[in-house]
């Protein structure tokens, strides 16, 4: 990679901060918290993705070769939302309580027009007398339009061997 364009990438790093990516992160959280999924939804470009591969799985996991979680494109985001909304949602109405923290919040650097970001999450879901905590790492490539933070893909990579004590994955982690 020539100088001129490292210099032109580190520019691009610069023109959104640290503090502007981790209030973005923190506010994703909270949307998903209060289960304002619309809201949430709104936050992903069109064309984005969502993939969470299977517990203990590497970051280089591909969705074409390994078994995942959910692997959503736009479309299938949009429907996954709807559904998670819906009262004949049977495994998450009436919806579960969820607390999600977000920390280690790093910007990575940037690749075609998006900035990779890196953060460590827990998420602790109580329903049915029944508390399960989740642990992991999200990667981000964000996207600045309109002055607004956007997300182009999203991975959520759960850093537990397996879901034993959990069972499943029915909320958004």
């Amino acid at each position: 990679m020539s100088s001129v364009t490292q210099d032109i990438i580190s520019s691009q790093v610069q023109s959104l901060s640290q503090a502007e990516i981790e209030a973005f992160l923190f506010e994703e959280a909270a949307m998903l918290d209060e289960w304002r999924l619309d809201d949430w939804f709104a936050l992903f470009l069109e064309g984005a993705i969502y993939e969470v591969p299977q517990a203990g799985a590497s970051d280089e996991a591909s969705s074409s070769r390994n078994l995942f979680y959910i692997s959503d494109n736009y479309f299938r985001l949009r429907h996954r939302v709807e559904r998670l909304k819906k009262p004949g949602n049977h495994s998450e109405w009436p919806r579960s309580v969820c607390s999600r923290l977000i920390g280690n919040v790093r910007v990575l650097g940037a690749e075609g027009g998006n900035y990779i970001a890196k953060s460590k999450f827990i998420t602790h879901r109580s329903k049915n007398d029944i508390t399960d905590m989740f642990c992991g790492h999200h990667m981000y490539k964000l996207k600045l339009i309109d002055g607004h933070i956007r997300i182009a893909e999203k991975r959520t990579q759960i850093d537990m061997n397996t879901l034993r004590p959990q069972g499943r994955i029915s909320i958004v982690v």
